[in-house]
């Protein structure tokens, strides 16, 4: 069996769901990893017009989560990100709420990713508007990450931001301080407004308590005399090379297929790299091997929503303040935005070594042509109205 995330739910998903309760959108998600890139999504016959061989392609079902059809995706969002950037150093901060709120996420997983989108967001702009640390307009994108590097649930959020803005005057502002932002203070208003609003949304009933917990307040009582995992990491001199990083997590899900290097009958081997202040940091990669049903309930809790957006802008980044991101440009020496052409998938594709075995004939070398369609012959789930 081929060692990808596709052969994993086409065979063991039918099983798991009939023992594991799951809503809608997560199968459908197993229904697009599980034929994606077969023939039940159609395809096209491509021949050799000379005739010496013909191969088949089908298509790609072009899901945010699966792993293998998302690279042109991802790469036409990093060329239109990096054409955005301000020319100035940026700071990359990561948000991360206490493992204590695990079985309220995963109960309540489009609100609470709401809220922590809310928290991150007005903790970033109450502090860069204060004149003690930037006043001015800041340029800021969040990133949502729900899984750590053994893909156990961790809900967290990347910031990157730039290290600067636009004053009300149409200047350009540096941060007052050579240290940008206290963490200290950053972490506790981060804490506060998520505690707050975590509150609010429970008397609201807009976050539904997980079954037997009777508990929440004494729990957010805690968890508000604690320190929280708030981490300012060290300056960069440019965005890109952040942009670049989160964008292998925006499109493409919490597994690559190259990570999965075992499939047994009851087993699921992939490998996966510890984060620097764990134990076995130092000894490299480390394989982790899970139960085929521990596999897959780790891996669906990474599932996104309908709806979920897990990349947004503020500020100077959001695209409805184009004319201040120009303003900003202008005072860095920069020109306007020019949205780029996006990649094409030939050019895409030409990057890879393999690329031209399937496009020309080997013999011949001429390009092969489509010559024969098939149909898409079943479909997903359907949403309830």
């Amino acid at each position: 069996m081929e060692c990808t995330l596709g052969s994993i739910f086409r065979q063991y998903f039918a099983g798991y769901a009939q023992r594991h309760r799951q809503p809608l959108y997560v199968h459908r998600a197993a229904y697009w990893l599980s034929h994606c890139r077969t023939p039940d999504l159609g395809g096209h016959l491509n021949r050799c017009p000379e005739g010496h061989v013909e191969h088949a392609s089908y298509n790609s079902c072009h899901q945010r989560y699966c792993p293998q059809c998302q690279g042109l995706a991802t790469e036409r969002w990093l060329q239109a990100q990096k054409a955005r950037l301000l020319n100035c150093p940026h700071h990359h901060l990561i948000f991360t709420i206490p493992h204590e709120f695990n079985e309220l996420w995963m109960f309540n997983r489009a609100p609470m990713a709401q809220l922590l989108f809310t928290a991150v967001r007005d903790t970033l702009s109450e502090l860069l508007a204060d004149p003690k640390y930037l006043g001015a307009r800041p340029a800021f994108m969040l990133a949502l990450h729900t899984w750590g590097r053994s893909l156990i649930l961790h809900p967290h959020i990347h910031a990157l931001v730039a290290d600067g803005g636009i004053t009300d005057a149409g200047t350009w502002a540096q941060p007052k301080r050579s240290h940008f932002l206290s963490a200290r203070v950053v972490m506790l208003l981060f804490r506060g407004k998520f505690l707050a609003a975590v509150r609010s949304a429970l008397e609201s009933t807009t976050l539904r308590p997980p079954p037997n917990s009777t508990r929440l307040t004494a729990l957010l009582n805690k968890l508000a005399r604690v320190k929280w995992n708030v981490r300012l990491c060290t300056r960069y001199a440019h965005g890109a090379g952040v942009t670049a990083y989160l964008a292998r997590y925006v499109r493409g899900g919490a597994l690559k297929n190259s990570q999965i290097v075992a499939i047994s009958r009851e087993h699921i081997s992939y490998r996966y790299h510890p984060h620097h202040d764990e134990d076995d940091a130092d000894r490299g990669p480390q394989i982790m091997r899970l139960t085929c049903d521990a596999f897959l309930s780790r891996y669906l809790a990474h599932v996104p929503p309908p709806g979920l957006q897990s990349l947004r802008a503020y500020g100077l980044y959001a695209h409805t303040q184009r004319k201040h991101l120009d303003l900003a440009r202008e005072q860095l020496g920069q020109p306007q935005v020019q949205t780029p052409e996006p990649i094409t998938p030939q050019a895409f594709l030409a990057r890879f070594a393999n690329t031209r075995l399937n496009t020309h004939c080997p013999r011949c070398g001429h390009a092969l042509i489509a010559v024969a369609l098939r149909t898409h012959a079943t479909g997903p789930p359907s949403l309830p109205h």
